[in-house]
């Protein structure tokens, strides 16, 4: 069979079940028994590429697919402990689609969506012997036969990256959509999943019926898509490849709902596998999405990724409100940043966007250094002159490259203030966490550090920086000093103490650098 009671998604978790790093999010299935009982029975999964849809959509097609006994692969796991799993189990006609499966050397729409509903008629008229299907077979066969239909579409977005596809096309889908679905009593559960966000923004939309939930707002399901962080360091403890803080520096960042930690499962289960933490995530797709969605406005959003890049959050002002499939271009700046999210460029979270982790960040810093961003690339730039100026205690090359950077026409960098002292000294030391870990407002010895720069190659210094606005290079090492920042470095065999002081009134920076060689107890000034 093709797509009625197919035995492909058994087939398909089967072999995930058989994957070192299977997590067990088995539970989703009390979660869709709960929806199909309450009659909000449309349910719509808009995630990230690689967070464990199609893993889900082919546990769900196993489970309630009654074309074969799957009751052994769930042993053992949440869902069979929970109350209504028998009742549910293998019970009901399944039309599973996957529908980025394309028929060979597919040219245009007509050809796909033929394709589609060839098969699916196939099926049917092997399974119930009939000629006429009439233009709703299913309507049909719920009126001779009774029966009804779970419905478990994959990938439901995925035609609309085909390149010819056109706007008359994706209308024409949505609407075979409709008419597959929408108000059908033989519907018993409809399931979808996919990556943009359904076109539904008016009361007469093709696909309101589902409700939709997505990285910008999903309070019953965002666990179930990405690992929570109990169950990476469950990971991480059997695998005993790569430490946790690691997954947590490189892949953690997202989070669900109520703000618990989510990571990105491809990139863990990559890491665990090869025993090293490196960009898995961004490696896999067309990433040049982040690019494509910042240069349609670019004034709008500009500033928003060169602070987060800088370490900085983005508060907004209203919600995130979405964006349509539909749409040929984003055109404003509440749009574009929804899509950045919806993708997952960005995490959000109670009107917070912040740049996720360690992966996504040398991916914006590439982006950053793109002729797109004008003054910004030639800052990051200079970012490697400014750590050699640092490592050679070079204070007035460090100086010159503050005073360019803070000179830049960029609002975010005119500043009166540490904070906004703090966001130039990162992006000037971009080129830095190459080679360090850097950690900003670190607890360490007697209060709070400004900047720790961890070595991650051995025999490089450690640097500890620390800021002051209309004080002075003095005052901010003898802070390091009496504050005891230095022991969060107790590795090292030589730390440089690094001030750095803004006047407000003279509008100059000044630096002066200290080296601490431990071996030898002494200090040296620069």
């Amino acid at each position: 069979m093709n797509y009625l009671n197919t035995k492909h998604p058994f087939m398909l978790f089967q072999r995930a079940l058989r994957n070192p790093a299977f997590v067990d999010k088995s539970l989703l299935i009390e979660k869709t028994i709960r929806q199909m009982e309450s009659a909000n029975n449309y349910i719509c999964i808009t995630k990230p590429r690689r967070f464990g849809k199609t893993t889900n959509a082919n546990m769900l097609g196993a489970y309630y697919s009654r074309g074969f006994d799957s009751s052994g692969l769930f042993c053992g796991l949440a869902i069979e402990s929970t109350e209504g799993y028998q009742k549910h189990l293998n019970r009901y006609n399944v039309i599973y689609i996957d529908f980025s499966r394309l028929p060979a050397d597919c040219k245009n729409y007509q050809e796909y969506i033929t394709f589609i509903r060839n098969l699916l008629y196939a099926d049917i008229k092997s399974i119930y012997d009939v000629d006429d299907l009439k233009n709703n077979p299913f309507s049909y066969l719920l009126g001779q036969t009774g029966d009804s239909f779970i419905f478990i579409l994959d990938e439901w977005d995925s035609i609309f990256y085909q390149r010819f596809m056109t706007r008359e096309n994706k209308e024409d889908y949505l609407l075979f959509l409709k008419d597959l679905l929408k108000d059908q009593p033989y519907v018993e559960l409809a399931y979808m999943t996919g990556v943009l966000p359904i076109a539904k923004y008016s009361s007469g939309s093709e696909l309101n019926m589902f409700k939709e939930y997505s990285f910008i707002d999903d309070p019953k399901f965002s666990r179930f898509f990405g690992f929570t962080e109990f169950e990476v360091k469950e990971l991480c403890s059997r695998f005993s490849t790569v430490s946790f803080e690691e997954m947590k520096e490189w892949y953690d960042g997202y989070c669900t709902n109520d703000g618990e930690s989510l990571f990105n499962p491809r990139s863990v289960c990559s890491a665990l596998d090869d025993g090293v933490c490196r960009s898995y995530w961004t490696q896999t797709g067309p990433m040049n999405e982040i690019a494509d969605c910042i240069k349609h406005n670019v004034d709008a959003v500009k500033d928003d990724i060169v602070n987060m890049v800088a370490g900085n959050f983005v508060e907004l002002e209203e919600e995130l409100q979405g964006y349509s499939a539909v749409e040929q271009q984003l055109t404003n700046r509440n749009e574009i940043l929804s899509a950045m999210v919806v993708f997952g460029f960005l995490s959000y979270w109670n009107r917070t966007l912040k740049i996720p982790n360690k992966e996504l960040m040398l991916k914006f810093q590439s982006v950053l250094r793109s002729s797109l961003f004008g003054e910004v690339s030639e800052i990051i730039a200079h970012s490697r002159e400014m750590l050699e100026a640092t490592l050679n205690k070079d204070t007035d090359k460090m100086v010159s490259i503050l005073e360019y950077t803070h000179d830049s026409e960029l609002p975010i960098l005119q500043y009166n203030d540490e904070n906004s002292l703090a966001c130039v000294v990162n992006l000037c030391y971009l080129y830095a966490r190459d080679y360090y870990k850097i950690e900003r407002e670190k607890k360490t010895g007697k209060g709070y550090c400004d900047f720790i720069f961890y070595p991650r190659v051995k025999g490089k210094p450690g640097i500890i920086l620390e800021l002051k606005c209309n004080g002075s290079c003095d005052g901010a090492i003898r802070q390091i000093k009496e504050r005891n920042y230095a022991q969060e470095l107790e590795e090292c065999s030589e730390i440089l103490f690094v001030g750095i002081n803004y006047s407000k009134q003279e509008k100059v920076h000044e630096c002066k650098i200290e080296s601490l060689q431990k071996d030898a107890s002494t200090l040296s000034a620069g």
